[in-house]
C-alpha cells in the first residue's frame, strides 16, 4: 500500500465489518473461559490457559487492525474509478499473454478465485496504478510481469 489511507469499496467494508462483529463474539466467548477458570490444575490445565491468553491475544490484534483498517478507509474515502485500489476490478495482461479481470479485495475469499488481495505482492504492485501500466510482482515461480489493460469488469462503462 501506499501508505496513504486507502479507500475500499462497499462489499470489501461489510466483509470487514462482519469479520470484526464475528472476532467480537469469538473474542467474548474466549474470555468467558478464562473468567470460568477460578482455578488452575495440573500442567495440561495450564497449557490450556495460556493456549486461550494467546488467542485472546491474537483476537485483540486483528480486531485493532481491522477497527484500524475501517477508520483509516473513512479517511481515504471512496473507491477511485480512475486507479487501481481496494474494491477496483482490473484487466490485466500476464507476461505469457494471457489476460484475466481480478477484484482487488481486502480479505481473501475462497468463493471468489479472481479475488486478489491487497496485500498480496500482486495486489500492492497493482494498486494506484492505471490503465498502460505495466507492474512488477513476486510470484511463486519467482519475478513476473503484468500489464494494466482496463479498470472495472468487462461491459462496465466508464
Amino acid at each position: 500500500m501506499t501508505g496513504d489511507p486507502e479507500p475500499i469499496g462497499v462489499e470489501a467494508r461489510k466483509a470487514l465489518e462482519q469479520e470484526l462483529s464475528d472476532l467480537h463474539e469469538e473474542r467474548k466467548t474466549v474470555a468467558g473461559t478464562l473468567r470460568d477458570s477460578d482455578e488452575v490444575g495440573d500442567r495440561a490445565d495450564q497449557a490450556d490457559q495460556i493456549q486461550r491468553v494467546d488467542q485472546l491475544n491474537r483476537l485483540d490484534e486483528r480486531i485493532e487492525r481491522l477497527e484500524d483498517r475501517l477508520r483509516r478507509a473513512d479517511i481515504g474515502g471512496p473507491v477511485p474509478t480512475d486507479k487501481v485500489g481496494v474494491g477496483t476490478a482490473v484487466t490485466v495482461r500476464f507476461a505469457d499473454g494471457t489476460t484475466d479481470t481480478l477484484h482487488i479485495g481486502e480479505i481473501a475469499d475462497a468463493r471468489d478465485p479472481k479475488l486478489v488481495t491487497s496485500d498480496s505482492p500482486l495486489g500492492r504492485a497493482l494498486l494506484g496504478r492505471t490503465p498502460g501500466d505495466t507492474v512488477s510482482y513476486e510470484a511463486p515461480d519467482g519475478q513476473a510481469t503484468a500489464v494494466v489493460i482496463s479498470l472495472g469488469a468487462p461491459g462496465d462503462k466508464g
